[in-house]
């Protein structure tokens, strides 16, 4: 199969490990691998703050750019939600609607395609430790992704998984959020890092890179010993 990247902004600019890893893992599984090199943000960070109208013009050039793509794979899921959101965004706009549509049908989280299409849950991983599982928001809340990454890390030889304490917490990153409410995002990234601390875990996971950033930060900072990986990095570890 035939998959087209969606690497996002943050792997782009700040977590290219990731988009290897997800490349790697891919390939193994047997899938032929495209990167549009036209690709841009996909616009959530301006929709999310309101700016509707100049978040359009990002999404214009996101479907333009993965029109031809047979399938879409990305390390996010939030950013795979954005993807299925141009339909409501587009709704009204008989020119952009069906190709905002075409290209929500193809759009998949990485680890949803992992398992839901590819049929795989054992990626013959290996990963010795104590880890837990941050789910993140928009990829359970929104874009219904829950059992497929807890699947994939059931697997993952020599991982003992931990459950997260009030997982179904929200972070504190939200996207610009975080910016503009920073002492509100600062106590609810706190109550996070205090519940992964609750698990002893050597590794915190997580599917989304703006999360494990806001996470893994504040993580550090509190001189917390707890590495954080996408799981990408974990199923492409050997």
């Amino acid at each position: 199969m035939k998959v087209t990247l969606f690497a996002t902004c943050i792997v782009d600019m700040f977590q290219s490990d990731v988009g290897i890893a997800t490349v790697e893992v891919l390939e193994r599984l047997g899938c032929e691998i495209a990167f549009p090199t036209g690709q841009v943000c996909c616009g959530q960070p301006a929709f999310n703050s309101g700016y509707v109208e100049d978040a359009k013009k990002a999404m214009k050039k996101m479907i333009a750019t993965f029109e031809d793509a047979e399938v879409i794979v990305t390390p996010s899921g939030s950013c795979a939600t954005m993807f299925k959101e141009y339909q409501q965004v587009f709704k009204d706009d008989p020119v952009w609607r069906p190709r905002a549509e075409r290209l929500a049908e193809k759009t998949y989280e990485l680890t949803q395609f992992i398992v839901d299409v590819l049929k795989v849950e054992d990626v013959g991983a290996k990963l010795d430790g104590i880890a837990t599982y941050h789910p993140s928001c928009h990829m359970t809340r929104l874009l219904g992704v829950k059992d497929a990454p807890m699947k994939l890390l059931s697997h993952v030889e020599g991982l003992e998984m931990q459950p997260l304490p009030n997982a179904q917490n929200c972070c504190g990153f939200g996207g610009t959020f975080a910016v503009k409410m920073g002492n509100i995002s600062e106590q609810m990234v706190d109550e996070k890092v205090n519940s992964v601390s609750e698990t002893k875990a050597s590794y915190l996971i997580g599917a989304d890179g703006g999360c494990l950033m806001n996470i893994g930060g504040r993580m550090q900072r509190r001189g917390k010993p707890v590495k954080v990986m996408h799981i990408a990095e974990v199923l492409n570890s050997r």
